[in-house]
């Protein structure tokens, strides 16, 4: 954490490869793939190394998302810190993974997690079943969603993408679809995605390209728009089905991918001829 603290701020400009955090602080992950919460970790041990790290001057610059699937226990961790006269730092998020309908539990705890200032989000990644998660919105104030990859994945529907979308629309909690995942299917069809992780949008129909940001507390800028129009979900994939570009074959895709490389194409010639 203290290398990634000196990495540099990304606040001011635009990411045109991730237009949701375009003018943002950097984001960094913390445990996204492992745990720093894990009951072998003593509490003593995580002040020095996420509090005091994420409150220096360097670290001050950045937004961390401190993940767990031990949400009591980042509850606990938050209340050591305040009983040791520790503010727990508004630039820590904090969040929990939610994968099944049983794990929603998790949620009650994530709530007890600091205070009016925290920032709390739902990393609902690898989906495996229908969830919902409406009872705790908008408590949580983004939700990330997304399916698994790798050789033993779980299919990810995109039915619960457009579940998930309606949930946070009726809360106003922004919403952010990382990826469809390894096995991505719509109306019990498989997608066929070229992208082994189901992460390229330009694959996805247009109904779920989803990407927000929440209004955090620490940000003085006002509101960050949303990336996507919120259309009617139903109508759009009705459309890009009748089109043939969900649901697509191979053959079908190899044109999508085709029209996409010749967009991208005559988009770096443009460029170059405006830098002339």
């Amino acid at each position: 954490m203290a290398k990634a603290a000196r990495w540099k701020d990304l606040t001011g400009p635009v990411r045109e490869d991730k237009p949701w955090l375009g003018g943002l602080p950097r984001l960094i992950f913390v445990s996204d793939m492992s745990d720093a919460l894990s009951s072998v970790v003593p509490s003593e041990y995580l002040p020095d190394e996420i509090a005091a790290i994420v409150t220096t001057p360097e670290g001050r610059r950045h937004r961390w998302l401190g993940l767990t699937k031990r949400p009591d226990r980042m509850a606990k961790f938050s209340a050591f810190l305040r009983d040791e006269g520790i503010a727990r730092p508004d630039n820590l998020w904090a969040g929990t993974s939610i994968t099944t309908r049983l794990t929603t539990s998790r949620i009650n705890s994530l709530l007890r997690v600091g205070g009016d200032n925290t920032t709390r989000f739902l990393s609902v990644k690898p989906q495996v079943e229908p969830i919902d998660d409406s009872a705790w919105l908008p408590k949580p104030v983004r939700v990330i969603q997304g399916g698994g990859s790798g050789h033993d994945a779980r299919p990810f529907h995109v039915e619960w993408a457009l579940d998930f979308i309606r949930q946070c629309v009726a809360a106003g909690v922004p919403y952010f679809l990382k990826q469809l995942g390894t096995m991505a299917y719509l109306r019990g069809q498989s997608l066929n995605l070229a992208d082994d992780h189901g992460g390229d949008r330009a694959e996805w129909p247009q109904a779920i390209r989803v990407g927000e940001m929440p209004v955090a507390p620490d940000w003085t800028d006002g509101a960050v728009p949303a990336v996507n129009a919120r259309l009617d979900m139903d109508v759009v994939l009705a459309e890009e089905a009748r089109r043939g570009e969900v649901g697509s074959t191979p053959g079908n895709l190899a044109e999508r991918r085709r029209r996409a490389s010749m967009k991208a194409w005559d988009t770096r010639r443009a460029k170059r001829a405006d830098r002339g």
